[in-house]
């Protein structure tokens, strides 16, 4: 059924902004198609040695229709395949590189070989153009809307959760102005707001511990011992609440700018294939 006209696309790029989880999706990928997964870097396929790169290249291709299907995952593709020039500025072995994995490309386009390119970038600008024809489907990971950073906020810092010692963690969160609050965060911003929130009562334990004097620390110790009856009443993390969040958020900003993200929306509109 999918020949001719109807074969599947061979290249995908997904781009966005940083911390959008474009790895972690290319991650699913790889466990749910179950096929060979080759995760690629610069670091993976560019040398110093005169024509290395080249043959990397040829090679991680060759690797992946013997293990077909497979999948090859280029990661931060912005560093591999950046615009060529002609002003001689662009060495000369990095031209050569980009050229023979483009000429792998559209060799997998014109064969029934089983194998797919996966791509990431937070630079889809600055991408060679002979790249992103090749790339045909190039979608958009976007920071995350009020019901995804929401959910986020739920499994990071679910309310009632409890510790080994049945402490409660988490109490009073309102989930509804968090997620309002955090508009314009990544989802690695809003895990980094969380953590934040979960260290300021562990900071308080620390903030007593070191004003305490050594025959406190030792009956505390025992206090805490396992073999004491008395376990457990010694200090007590505190569960985080709305005001640890709010100061968290205080010391924790987006960290892709409004206008960034603006940019990525007219790229998408002008080169994006969804």
């Amino acid at each position: 059924l999918f020949t001719g006209i109807l074969q599947p696309w061979k290249g995908l790029l997904l781009f966005g902004p940083p911390g959008t989880g474009k790895t972690m999706l290319a991650k699913a990928v790889a466990t749910e198609c179950r096929t060979t997964f080759f995760n690629i870097s610069a670091s993976s396929i560019v040398s110093k040695w005169r024509g290395d790169s080249e043959k990397l290249v040829r090679v991680l291709f060759e690797l992946a229709k013997y293990h077909a299907p497979s999948t090859i995952f280029l990661d931060e593709l912005e560093a591999i395949m950046s615009q060529r020039t002609s002003d001689g500025a662009e060495h000369e072995g990095s031209r050569r590189m980009k050229t023979e994995l483009l000429v792998q490309l559209d060799g997998l386009s014109k064969n029934s070989e089983h194998i797919f390119l996966l791509a990431a970038s937070n630079l889809p600008w600055d991408l060679d153009t002979a790249m992103l024809r090749r790339l045909e489907k190039r979608i958009l990971i976007n920071l995350p809307d009020f019901k995804a950073r929401k959910r986020m906020f739920e499994i990071n810092l679910p309310n009632g959760s409890v510790d080994s010692n049945n402490n409660i963690v988490v109490e009073g969160l309102d989930y509804d102005k968090l997620a309002e609050l955090t508009e314009g965060y990544s989802g690695s911003d809003i895990k980094l707001v969380c953590k934040e929130a979960a260290m300021i009562p562990v900071r308080k334990i620390f903030n007593i511990l070191e004003q305490m004097n050594e025959k406190d620390t030792e009956e505390l110790a025992r206090n805490n011992h396992p073999e004491n009856e008395n376990e457990g009443e010694g200090l007590k993390r505190e569960p985080v609440r709305m005001k640890d969040v709010f100061k968290a958020l205080e010391c924790t900003k987006p960290s892709c700018p409004t206008t960034l993200s603006e940019k990525y929306l007219e790229w998408q509109n002008n080169f994006g294939s969804y």
